[in-house]
């Protein structure tokens, strides 16, 4: 089975070393794409250092500007597939998501899932180091998800999550509209409505030690007014899939 990890970088410098060094060190093996988006801090240069380190298994695409969340990822999922990844991987570089729990997820596909959630709220609120306005907003945009959509997830907004390559190529990507924390409910949902297997494993979430959130109002407003259509949208499988 071939794994790959997609973590797209703006201005990373301070987390990219450590978070390539800690994937290549786990027990399950995994291959890592790294999507930067001009990251003016020189984040890519570094990624391009240690391929010569890592040749074979850390892959990089530079894009020009801040192209959003969603495209980094759309981007990565078409190479995934065109590269013959059988589990595909989406986390953020700043260590907020644990790479230990790669391996927990990769279990849990293994088991049957495709899409498998590292889960802030499966077990109740797993969040460190957030100001209680923000684990509140995070926590209610997950039940105001469940409540416009009825999909069944705990937690809609999730960044932590692996896709297989099934799922992947049953969903019509070119019409994966929303491009910020939208664009994880938007997956999420359209792997439910096309009856996929959508299992949740717990997860400790903890805040960022460096660099700084890509957290913005725009993104907010679009995942809040996104999901209220997306209960209306006639969801269909890729027809070549």
């Amino acid at each position: 089975m071939k794994n790959l990890v997609i973590i797209p970088t703006y201005n990373e410098l301070d987390n990219i070393r450590p978070m390539i060094d800690k994937v290549f060190s786990l027990s399950e093996k995994f291959d890592l794409l790294v999507i930067d988006d001009g990251s003016p801090d020189g984040t890519a240069s570094v990624v391009k250092e240690k391929q010569q380190e890592y040749p074979g298994q850390l892959h990089l695409i530079e894009r020009q500007g801040k192209l959003g969340l969603g495209t980094a990822y759309l981007t990565g999922f078409q190479w995934a597939l065109k590269h013959g990844y059988d589990y595909i991987f989406e986390m953020d570089c700043d260590f907020s998501h644990n790479p230990d729990d790669l391996v927990r997820l990769l279990n849990a596909a293994q088991e049957g899932a495709d899409l498998v959630i590292g889960s802030r709220y499966i077990t109740g609120v797993n969040v460190v180091n957030w100001p209680m306005k923000r684990v509140l907003l995070s926590y209610y945009a997950s039940a105001y998800v469940r409540l416009v959509t009825g999909m069944p997830v705990r937690d809609a907004t999730a960044g932590f999550v692996c896709y297989s390559s099934n799922l992947l190529r049953s969903i019509d990507l070119d019409k994966i509209k929303m491009k910020g924390y939208g664009f994880q409910v938007e997956m999420k949902y359209t792997a439910w409505k096309l009856k996929f297997k959508v299992t949740e494993v717990p997860i400790i979430f903890t805040e960022r030690t460096f660099g700084a959130s890509k957290m913005s109002k725009g993104i907010f407003r679009e995942a809040l007014f996104g999901v209220l259509g997306l209960r209306f949208r006639k969801i269909t499988p890729r027809t070549n899939a």
